[in-house]
């Protein structure tokens, strides 16, 4: 059995959480930061669970995602928790990508991707 490799430069930031706070003083500070300021050179936040529904009713929090897609952040959205909330088209409009998850988390994991779970 070989191992994967995981590229050391790539970032994967899974924000589940629908605080707020945490929003802004972790997950969106460092996902953009991240990249701005080179610390990993491919950066990629997902929006997965509770995230979704925070996002869709709070438009300072929207404006950060569109500093973080000019930044050239890849954003995108479990399709299963957009649907759960309604979100779907909402988030498409912000330029996310909405689609399933479950399998494409599962493969970072196996193999062995940096993936920052908020």
């Amino acid at each position: 059995m070989t191992e994967a490799i995981s590229d050391p430069d790539e970032l994967y930031v899974l924000w589940t959480s629908g605080d707020r706070e945490t929003a802004l003083s972790m997950v969106f500070m460092y996902t953009l930061n991240a990249k701005l300021k080179n610390w990993w050179e491919d950066v990629t936040l997902i929006i997965w669970g509770a995230s979704t529904k925070l996002l869709v009713q709070d438009e300072e929090l929207q404006g950060r995602i569109q500093q973080m897609l000019e930044a050239g952040i890849h954003v995108v959205a479990c399709v299963a928790c957009a649907d759960m909330f309604g979100a779907a088209s909402r988030l498409e409009k912000l330029g996310i990508e909405v689609k399933a998850m479950g399998y494409p988390l599962t493969q970072l994991l196996k193999e062995g991707k940096k993936v920052l779970s908020v």
